[in-house]
């Protein structure tokens, strides 16, 4: 397909679809860029929020080893579950509602995430944190799309909201880390979250690109049910890959998923254009958020963990360490824009797997030999990897289809993004905890794994641009 078609198509779409109707006050751009990114950021931190206070939130909640995949998952099964939904609903119904809605249900859920005293409590209540996070993400890209009609403006604010992608991810452990309980720490997330859902319902202004119809709530049973039963088996394969219930729950989800495609194709208002798929850009996007989550997110949720369990350090140490990663990752997606007119967003998405798996295999022996310093130039090379994935990805997804629909595309892309993060999350764990060697022996494992799918999606990323060309 030629270039031309494939850049200018978003664009055309963008001078139709995003200007403000007579009805419709203009947008504060400002307010739109900030609050949005606001959001995002504290999204993130309530995601990441058990990454450094996982063996006090496991021993609090009396959680054996092989169900702490749960406590991690609880918030990107949620996510995976309902951001193409939520980017519909948000075209449809309103993206201010929608994300005001979502950061207010955030706020509150949060909350109660500090008062359960069970695994299953807690996972429920992680669940609806990333049902609600859902909301807020995929219509925040869609209120920034309205507000940035033009390509300059829309590439500035898309690296900002993907910089502060990276500074929730920043934020989170250092933030719980420092405050001494964690219960404390949720009751701190959700407050951040109600003050900025009281802020956006003043600030910001409505949009919406509305098709008809109703909901695609069929569509939204049989995905979640299909994501759910993959993840119950990826959990429960720790245990034995050849046992009968994983075996079911992994034919259950493939027969949820092919009901998923049957009813996307009969129904008129899908929650995603299945013909999408037949577009190179929107493949790239889906297929960089897919392998983000297994090969980035799936080790970095994690590591944490493995860190105090294996070199004994503290939980504001391991954030601290963690930090590395996360702050330079801010770092360069907030700089990455610097890039655009000299890397398309697609080689950057290879550069950022690239990089990725050069620091997963820089780390491979750190554990194993004790030494924390070891760990510091793998940290440091994943760090500027999952920048550039983090300004890429947000990009790819507006730019891969029509403009209109901007909060379904950016729920497509984050919707590969989570799932991939719940098996990512969940094949980590079983990994590292089911290696003869011990845990610094499976962290080795769990590293060379992230390093080889991170290898396998740059090899993808650039020979879907090859094949469309």
């Amino acid at each position: 397909m030629p270039r031309f078609n494939e850049r200018t198509l978003p664009e055309v779409a963008a001078t139709t679809a995003t200007v403000p109707s007579p009805a419709e006050p203009a947008p504060n751009r400002r307010a739109t860029l900030a609050l949005t990114s606001a959001a995002t950021a504290v999204a993130l931190m309530t995601y990441t929020a058990p990454m450094v206070t996982l063996p006090q939130t496991a021993a609090a909640l009396h959680t054996p080893l092989s169900a702490q995949a749960w406590l991690l998952n609880g918030t990107p099964l949620g996510l995976a579950a309902l951001l193409l939904v939520a980017g519909s609903l948000a075209d449809d119904y309103g993206r201010r509602r929608i994300f005001v809605a979502g950061t207010f249900a955030l706020g509150i859920t949060t909350a109660l995430g500090a008062l359960t005293t069970t695994t299953w409590l807690f996972t429920l209540a992680r669940i609806t944190q990333g049902a609600a996070s859902a909301a807020l993400l995929a219509s925040s890209l869609g209120l920034i799309v309205h507000a940035f009609p033009d390509p300059r403006g829309r590439l500035h604010a898309t690296g900002v909201w993907g910089a502060f992608v990276s500074g929730g991810i920043a934020l989170g452990p250092v933030v719980t880390g420092a405050i001494p309980n964690w219960r404390l720490a949720y009751g701190v997330l959700g407050a951040a979250a109600l003050i900025v859902a009281a802020l956006s319902a003043r600030r910001l202004s409505e949009s919406r690109a509305p098709r008809g119809g109703r909901p695609d709530l069929a569509g939204a049973v049989t995905f979640g049910l299909a994501l759910v039963s993959l993840v119950a088996a990826l959990t429960l394969g720790r245990d034995g890959w050849l046992r009968a219930p994983v075996g079911l729950l992994l034919l259950a989800a493939v027969a949820l998923l092919g009901l998923f495609v049957a009813v996307e194709r009969r129904t008129p208002t899908p929650m995603i254009d299945l013909s999408l798929l037949r577009r190179s850009r929107f493949l790239a996007s889906s297929a960089g958020g897919l392998f983000t989550g297994l090969a980035v997110i799936g080790l970095f949720s994690f590591l944490p963990a493995l860190l105090q369990q294996t070199l004994g350090l503290s939980a504001m140490d391991t954030a601290w360490l963690f930090l590395l990663w996360s702050g330079l990752s801010f770092a360069v997606a907030l700089q990455a824009r610097r890039l655009s007119g000299r890397i398309s967003p697609r080689h950057q998405l290879a550069l950022g797997f690239v990089l990725h798996a050069g620091g997963a295999l820089a780390m491979l022996g750190a554990l194993d030999a004790g030494s924390w310093p070891r760990l510091l130039p793998g940290l440091l090379i994943a760090g500027v990897g999952s920048g550039l994935l983090n300004a890429a990805l947000p990009l790819l997804s507006v730019e891969s289809v029509p403009a209109q629909r901007a909060a379904m595309g950016s729920g497509a892309q984050q919707t590969f993004r989570y799932i991939g993060s719940c098996a990512g999350v969940a094949l980590t764990i079983a990994l590292a905890t089911s290696s003869g060697g011990g845990l610094a022996h499976g962290a080795d494992v769990v590293m060379a794994v992230s390093a080889g799918l991170a290898l396998l999606a740059a090899v993808g990323v650039v020979a879907l641009r090859e094949r469309a060309a």
